[in-house]
């Protein structure tokens, strides 16, 4: 799993925002897409959009264990921006109280903490930046160890060595097909709610409805099969109509 954030802004960029002199510009600004992304089935699993803060930070983590049911990837990555780490520990973190020899000597109570469990693994990204270009990367291991970090490399279908470039090129995509995202244009959100509804709109759209190139399969006459990143995950038999996507019910009955 590579987690990750994309800039944009709604109505006006960060700079000539001041919610003191206009209460609107609360809604205004810099808005960051927070996105946990599947490298191996180029499956969008959460998003977050919003400011770029812990709290959304935290959310995106938390949304991601919710919809994986809590289970442990073999390997999560990011770039460096701390509040990952943050996150994941509080997030997975198992709660736990020091044991207490008796009898026990004065002082403070001994307080709950949480500790990371047994099985996570998280690997951070450092890119080395000389006038905007990166020269260099280097890899920290944050969670888990070196030998746990190489053990999911060895086992993944996708790539061998710890990176974000599958959630970056995304991140590309998700540009081309909301166009309010798109850099160096004219077109941007004027409206937050608006914002807020076209990002997971495409974001989640691309799932069922977005043939992946790369994901393509030769079935048993040699024909190509496109497949989306639902396909590949399992969770669809077919590429969506964007009709069937937008119209299925949000709750289902029995």
């Amino acid at each position: 799993m590579q987690f990750d954030e994309k800039w944009s802004f709604v109505g006006k960029k960060q700079d000539n925002c001041d919610a003191g002199a206009d209460p609107a510009d609360a809604e205004r600004g810099e808005s960051w897409d927070h996105v946990a992304f599947d490298p191996e089935h180029r499956l969008v699993v959460a998003v977050v959009p919003g400011k770029r803060t812990a709290e959304n930070c935290r959310g995106l983590v938390a949304e991601f264990r919710r919809r994986t049911g809590g289970r442990l990837m073999r390997l999560m990555t990011s770039d460096e921006y701390p509040s990952y780490k943050v996150a994941i520990h509080e997030v997975y973190g198992l709660r736990t109280v020091p044991l207490t020899v008796l009898p026990r000597p004065r002082g403070r109570p001994r307080v709950p903490r949480k500790r990371v469990p047994r099985g996570l693994t998280y690997a951070m990204v450092h890119k080395h930046r000389v006038d905007g270009r990166v020269t260099r990367v280097t890899l920290e291991t944050v969670f888990g160890s070196d030998e746990s970090v190489a053990a999911a490399l060895a086992r993944s279908a996708v790539s061998r060595v710890v990176n974000t470039s599958f959630v970056e090129r995304h991140n590309g995509t998700d540009r081309h097909r909301n166009a309010r995202k798109a850099r160096g244009t004219y077109r941007f959100s004027k409206d937050w709610r608006v914002h807020e509804a076209m990002t997971y709109f495409t974001m989640y759209s691309y799932n069922f409805c977005w043939p992946v190139r790369t994901l393509a399969r030769r079935d048993a006459a040699g024909l190509r099969r496109p497949q989306t990143p639902a396909m590949a995950a399992g969770l669809s038999d077919h590429v969506w109509p964007l009709s069937e996507w937008a119209m299925l019910p949000a709750t289902q009955r029995c």
